[in-house]
């Protein structure tokens, strides 16, 4: 993600089961940053567990159900280059 956005420098895209594997996943990933010295990881989605992000400063985690994570589609939003690097499009 580095030179696409300021957001994040690490982006992670996971998917779970269900909505109780995507909130245990959430869960087991909150757990670990707290063990590893990140007082607090800013956590959103935890309710409906659809889909779950884990903001842990320089990396950004997003635990999705399937059918979300197909909607969604972040790998082909993120893979995208940047406006600059595009190529321009063509006269019609």
């Amino acid at each position: 993600m580095t030179g696409k956005t300021t957001l994040a420098d690490t982006m992670i895209v996971a998917t779970g089961r269900s909505n109780v594997h995507v909130g245990a996943i959430a869960d087991h990933l909150v757990k670990a940053l707290r063990e590893a010295g990140y007082p607090k990881p800013r956590v959103e989605g935890m309710p409906v567990c659809d889909w779950v992000l884990v903001d842990a400063g320089d990396a950004i985690v997003h635990i999705f159900r399937p059918e979300v994570r197909q909607f969604y589609n972040l790998e082909k939003l993120w893979s995208a280059g940047r406006p600059d690097e595009r190529e321009p499009a063509k006269a019609g």
